[in-house]
């Protein structure tokens, strides 16, 4: 069992930064791929970034390429999500999430944190 725990959203204006962080106990850290969803009301749960255990493979989505850089620290079993240029759609609850393989975690993650609120206003 995985146990993750993010923090750092909050609200912030438009153009401005936040990072999350999500800490992980329960297992290997680095034996586990971690990724950032988020849902905004109304809308689906959008796959936001994910990275390879050992922090050499990423990926992100469309809307935030550019913007977002996700990153991991190993010793200290925590993820994190750089938002740069912040957008008012970037609104939503962002959520971290893990799995032991990078594929299967960009649709079906095994193990969800309970998501922190990020808002941007215009």
């Amino acid at each position: 069992q995985v146990q993750l725990v993010e923090s750092g959203g909050g609200l912030v204006q438009a153009g401005g930064s936040l990072r999350l962080s999500c800490a992980a106990s329960g297992r290997t850290f680095s034996n586990y791929a971690m990724g950032w969803f988020r849902q905004a009301p109304g809308k689906e749960r959008e796959f936001v970034a994910r990275i390879s255990g050992n922090g050499n493979i990423k990926y992100y989505g469309d809307s935030v390429l550019g913007r977002f850089t996700i990153s991991r620290d190993n010793a200290k079993n925590t993820v994190y999500l750089q938002m740069n240029s912040l957008k008012p759609e970037d609104t939503a609850v962002y959520y971290c999430a893990a799995d032991n393989s990078l594929l299967v975690l960009r649709s079906a993650p095994a193990y969800w944190g309970q998501g922190t609120q990020v808002t941007v206003s215009s």
